[in-house]
């Protein structure tokens, strides 16, 4: 089991990653970081997801060029990951759907965001580099893996090998974000 320290160096060298190495990842890797997504926590325990891993060389391209942009220049890097997983949001359970409507929240899209953090962070722990993709042609997602209408295509996590060097990690000092008892 991870110390809390060595739980904290796993978060320091997490990155999103830009570029993958052509080098195909072990299955019981990804069935780990499906895993990880699997066993997150979730609202009311509502486990509101799918998680399509598609690894399949000429689906797994046309799922990358939906999440492109020619006009931005954004992510044509997905083409490069030998698996992506894309994250749909499920119905979830009653009292979390209860929860959402009496709050004015919906949890759900929280929960996904824990499920997909959780398996970046089991991907770095295998060795492996990801990127967490919001920016894609839902439609033609659905189309190319038969997701049905009713359902939401949330995230992308572009997963692989990389020989990318850790970038320092900018972020705001911990005074400016944390406080105690107080705002």
């Amino acid at each position: 089991m991870t110390d809390g320290q060595g739980m904290l160096e796993l978060m320091s060298i997490r990155q999103s990653e830009r570029r993958y190495i052509d080098k195909p990842v072990e299955k019981e890797k990804i069935e780990r970081i499906a895993e990880a997504g699997r066993l997150s926590p979730s609202a009311c325990n509502g486990q509101p997801w799918r998680f399509i891993v598609v690894d399949e060389p000429a689906l797994r391209l046309d799922v990358a060029a939906a999440t492109e942009s020619k006009v931005l220049n954004m992510n044509s890097f997905v083409r490069q990951a030998p698996v992506l997983i894309v994250i749909v949001r499920e119905k979830s359970n009653f009292s979390s759907r209860a929860g959402d409507k009496l709050k004015s929240r919906d949890y759900s899209l929280i929960d996904i965001g824990i499920a997909t953090a959780s398996m970046a962070y089991q991907a770095t722990a295998e060795g492996l580099g990801t990127c967490i993709i919001g920016w894609f042609d839902e439609k033609k997602i659905k189309e190319i893996l038969g997701i049905p209408k009713s359902k939401k295509v949330e995230l992308v996590l572009s997963v692989g090998y990389t020989e990318n060097t850790l970038r320092k990690k900018t972020r705001k000092p911990s005074s400016e974000i944390v406080s105690h008892n107080r705002y």
